[in-house]
């Protein structure tokens, strides 16, 4: 939490501690008191608040902070598709009518380089919009004003199209992650992985083509509170990346010099 008249983010205005602009998270207050919000990882998933007007911004952020998740509020919406892609979150309430590039094109655009979940929120309600919303890529719409009950069922909903517990497996390249045993195979030769070992490549699995930090990893798996500095999360890609060799796996991970790494 940022105290009052020390967040310096451009454009920001919100005082003591409500400050969610971009970097900054606020945690969620109350999520004790939600039997829903006490599985494991629900707590700390973090929502995009991509909204212009700050009345409705800071009402929808202390909306969902009240319910335990932790949100995140761009204020700068000259390149917002750029900043949604380099974000690391678990789903983004998308305005349409934004200055400089309407929501659906901003979706689109994002949709090559992350796969976060995008609920938009439109001051309109017919089936061209919803048409619109599923053509742009997004998983849901809501309408102005909106009921915060709904939104917050449609966010629930939205969030469990990412939940691991509701998948038996995913694919990339050639390369299928077991969610259950917490092993990969490829081409009938299977390998176990350690708990970090799973949720980094997890984490890749789920951002494929997007150039993935060190930074980005750390701050992920802090905020899912498996703690690694910046040495055991090396050892960890190590130790992986020597796993995925031995059953032939030597074009999942690419390096990429100075940024990081893409699956």
């Amino acid at each position: 939490m940022v105290p009052g008249g020390e967040c310096g983010a451009r454009g920001c205005t919100i005082p003591d501690g409500e400050c969610g602009a971009q970097g900054y998270r606020i945690p969620g207050g109350d999520a004790g008191n939600h039997p829903d919000l006490q599985k494991e990882g629900l707590c700390s998933m973090r929502i995009v608040i991509a909204e212009d007007n700050i009345t409705t911004r800071r009402e929808l952020s202390r909306l969902l902070t009240r319910h335990g998740y932790e949100t995140i509020l761009p204020d700068d919406f000259g390149d917002l598709a750029g900043q949604l892609a380099r974000l690391s979150a678990d789903l983004i309430l998308l305005d349409v009518n934004l200055p400089y590039e309407n929501g659906y094109d901003i979706c689109r655009r994002i949709r090559t380089q992350t796969r976060t979940p995008v609920i938009f929120v439109t001051s309109r309600d017919t089936s061209a919009d919803e048409l619109m919303s599923i053509r742009a890529g997004g998983v849901d719409f809501i309408s102005k004003p909106y009921d915060p009950l709904v939104l917050l069922e449609k966010i629930r909903r939205a969030l469990r199209l990412t939940d691991p517990g509701n998948f038996r497996e995913l694919t990339r390249k050639g390369c299928t992650l077991d969610l259950h045993l917490s092993a990969i195979r490829y081409e009938g030769k299977e390998t176990e992985l350690t708990r970090n070992e799973f949720r980094i490549l997890y984490y890749f699995f789920m951002n494929s083509e997007k150039v993935i930090s060190k930074d980005e990893l750390l701050e992920k798996l802090w905020n899912d509170r498996f703690y690694l500095d910046e040495n055991v999360l090396m050892v960890n890609m190590t130790r992986l990346k020597r796993k995925l060799k031995e059953i032939g796996v030597t074009h999942l991970l690419e390096n990429i010099r100075g940024k990081g790494w893409k699956l």
